[in-house]
């Protein structure tokens, strides 16, 4: 047994289904299945039951190309939970009872929040592994982690997948939650639970319940990603946690100038580890829409490339895999 475990929080939330939002996935139609691929293509490589590739309406794959060229080249043991798929998939998934989340303005966007923190805290305390590099795929996550954090009282701003930040479209989203909720922000303040169940989505309900569960036992945890795992490690300080938690992103996120990850960082007191991959090296249409500001970080690509570099994998082996998956998955 590998001393590290990547654990993939797969779901869904209707949020992404909004106008603008999201950049996960070429048909917006397609939305839900894209964190379905993402688990079979960290899984095995390549799709199985969805049978499609997630890209941008601009051609931008999705991070899992990018992850799963990490996994080739250093080798991690994957788990992949059922953070509220809406498709099925063929990646073997750990059931935390989640279900898809509705829509941010609805007053009860996600009703399994509860039991599916629980049921993955419970997990996160039994996984045997020394760390837990916790991932996520979910369109529109950035806009419920949001949610979260205004209804938490916080006043971090969120990055976006897309090269253009629709930052005053998230705004309104969440003013339309809270006020759905009855709430007014800040309500939820040391309430993690509440600002699930009221503003967030079934992957942040699942990430901050594995998170608290493997910190019980000691268990070493890295958030990998970006914006929505700031989010994660507010609804655990909420809780009342204050031990060491790290967060390892892309540079892409770092150096949004519209987000305030580093500020966010710093306020959650998180040990923060940046990782550049050097797709502006190369000549390549699928590196170029991220150096473009596109995707910027998800299925814990940060994390990642942050085993790699630990590995001393060089980045240029990365970029190498990363275009030799693209070839036979897309190109063809």
């Amino acid at each position: 047994m590998h001393e590290t475990r990547f654990v993939l929080a797969a779901g869904t939330t209707a949020t992404a289904e909004r106008d603008g939002i999201s950049a996960a996935g070429a048909d917006p139609a397609m939305v839900g299945t894209t964190p379905s691929a993402d688990a079979e293509l960290l899984t095995y490589g390549r799709p199985v039951r969805t049978e499609t590739v997630p890209v941008s309406p601009e051609g931008c794959p999705t991070p899992a190309l990018v992850t799963r060229a990490v996994r080739d080249r250093v080798g991690f043991d994957v788990t992949v939970v059922d953070a509220g798929v809406a498709e099925p998939t063929a990646a073997p998934t750990v059931s935390v009872g989640a279900k898809p989340g509705r829509d941010i303005a609805e007053q009860d966007t996600v009703p399994t929040a509860y039991g599916a923190f629980e049921a993955a805290r419970q997990f996160g305390r039994a996984l045997p592994n020394a760390e837990l590099w916790l991932a996520e795929t979910i369109p529109g996550g950035t806009t419920t982690a949001l949610g979260v954090l205004r209804a938490l009282g916080e006043d971090v701003m969120v990055s976006s997948s897309l090269p253009e930040n629709p930052i005053e479209r998230k705004r309104e989203l969440v003013a339309e939650g809270l006020a759905a909720s009855s709430l007014d922000a800040g309500d939820a303040a040391g309430q993690p639970k509440r600002a699930l169940r009221r503003m967030g989505d079934p992957v942040l309900a699942t990430l901050s319940g594995l998170t608290a569960g493997a910190v019980e036992t000691d268990t070493a945890v890295t958030l990998a990603g970006g914006s929505q795992q700031l989010a994660v490690a507010a609804l655990v300080r909420h809780g009342g946690y204050e031990g060491p938690l790290s967060l390892a992103t892309t540079s892409y996120v770092a150096e949004d100038p519209t987000a305030d990850l580093r500020a966010g960082a710093d306020a959650f007191d998180l040990d923060l580890t940046v990782t550049d991959p050097g797709f502006d090296r190369e000549d390549h249409v699928g590196m170029t829409r991220f150096v473009a500001g596109e995707a910027k970080e998800g299925v814990g690509m940060g994390g990642a490339l942050a085993l790699a570099e630990r590995a001393g994998v060089p980045m240029a082996a990365v970029r190498e895999s990363f275009a030799d998956s693209y070839a036979q998955l897309l190109d063809g």
